[in-house]
């Protein structure tokens, strides 16, 4: 049977994954504090009182900007704390909810990236508006949370012969005990995690970014290529819905809904 074996969210767009043993995911909210905040490049419009769903390339982000995979970086909610370190060494900490540290925050990025950056990039966020590449297609893809079948991870591994880091994937919830690319079929289906009913919205194309290695900030690979090669198409992963309130946690099993009792909200 499937099990949940980490869970993550990704506070700023683009930036390194939080680790978490447990999600708390809202309906008309999806997951608190995943894809909040995102750096805006230069040349960027984007209004936070009247929010916008934009395609990612509009912000910084690793299919473009791999060096942001140098660094690893922690956001307190509570606090609005926001450190950043790189070589394992603290570089920066600010409170990104006053305009001081968000301007601290915004100077470091522009140094970091360089001319890619096309100025001084702005840190975004805006009430009920979230930065996830699903945005631009619907409400309901906005707030989506994202799942890896590592078995899958596995099977390409297989037909490349190269060691993928998962976090490539940068998903929310990653599972085992599944068949691989067996997940493409939920598209419209209903599952359960530790009680908590999600349904398939749509498997996850996959561009560049993964090809950047989360450990060295390398661009060592041609994964969507490889995808396409051996497998024929360039999916790897899917985006659930999220159908009412409630909490997953790691070690939770995942089970398919039966037909007759799905929700159809």
């Amino acid at each position: 049977m499937a099990e949940v074996t980490a869970l993550f969210r990704y506070p700023i767009k683009g930036l390194s994954a939080e680790p978490l043993a447990e999600l708390t995911l809202a309906r008309n909210a999806g997951l608190a504090f995943d894809r909040e905040f995102a750096l805006a490049l230069g040349t960027t419009a984007f209004d936070p009182q009247h929010p916008e769903p934009l395609d990612k390339g509009f912000f910084l982000m690793l299919r473009s900007n791999e060096v942001m995979a140098t660094l690893t970086t922690r956001f307190e909610p509570e606090t609005g704390l926001l450190t950043v370190k790189r070589d394992g060494q603290t570089v920066l900490t600010e409170d990104v909810t006053t305009e001081a540290g968000r301007e601290a925050v915004e100077h470091y990025f522009e140094a970091l990236v360089g001319p890619a950056a096309r100025g001084r990039p702005r840190l975004v966020r805006a009430a009920g508006h979230k930065f996830t590449d699903g945005s631009v297609i619907s409400p309901a893809f906005m707030r989506a949370v994202s799942l890896i079948n590592l078995a899958s991870i596995r099977a390409l591994e297989e037909r490349t012969g190269t060691p993928i880091h998962p976090l490539r994937f940068r998903a929310n919830i990653y599972v085992d005990g599944l068949a691989p690319w067996e997940e493409l079929g939920w598209i419209g289906r209903e599952v359960s995690v530790g009680g908590l009913r999600l349904r398939g919205l749509a498997r996850t194309p996959r561009c560049a970014a993964i090809d950047v290695n989360p450990e060295t900030a390398e661009r060592d690979t041609h994964l969507p290529k490889a995808l396409k090669r051996h497998f024929g198409h360039v999916d790897l992963g899917i985006y659930l819905e999220v159908l009412a309130d409630g909490t997953l946690a790691v070690g939770d099993r995942l089970e398919f809904v039966p037909e007759d009792s799905n929700s159809g909200t």
